[in-house]
């Protein structure tokens, strides 16, 4: 099984050496079997090109394993609200560009071509690894297979 890791946001860290625009990466098609993106979608403002070239580097059969911050209510964007701090009220944080709905979050996954599925795995994993991985006790990651 060959290994290939590749991070896509740094904000600033020295032992990162790939950096790639998540709506348009330098990365043949079916690349990876696995992919972590932990809280990107939401600060990017092309999200279903995002989407879309995730499902294209992702080999057939491969999981992205996705989080963003999500609610039971409709998504919330508006590229016209530049203000951080009228970001931080809409949508949860300054660099922020939408808050999901959890419904709609998998509408737009399912759009570019992936099956999804949401799993607790926090209730898996136990309190030890949750502490480690610094996931909420609650949250759900949304698995998304290229079929």
């Amino acid at each position: 099984l060959e290994f290939r890791r590749v991070l896509f946001r740094s904000f600033g860290n020295p032992l990162i050496k790939n950096q790639f625009d998540i709506t348009s990466l330098p990365l043949s098609e079916n690349y990876f079997n696995l992919i972590i993106c932990y809280h990107v979608l939401e600060h990017v403002a092309d999200d279903r090109k995002a989407m879309a070239e995730l499902f294209r580097v992702l080999k057939k059969g491969g999981i992205a394993l996705l989080q963003v911050p999500y609610s039971e209510e409709e998504t919330v964007e508006d590229s016209s609200v530049t203000n951080p701090e009228k970001r931080k009220k809409l949508f949860g944080q300054e660099d922020h560009v939408r808050y999901y709905g959890r419904e709609d979050f998998k509408q737009r996954l399912k759009s570019v071509g992936f099956s999804v599925e949401e799993i607790l795995y926090t209730e898996k994993i136990g309190e030890k690894k949750l502490k480690l991985f610094q996931l909420k006790p609650k949250e759900i990651i949304f698995q998304c297979v290229r079929p």
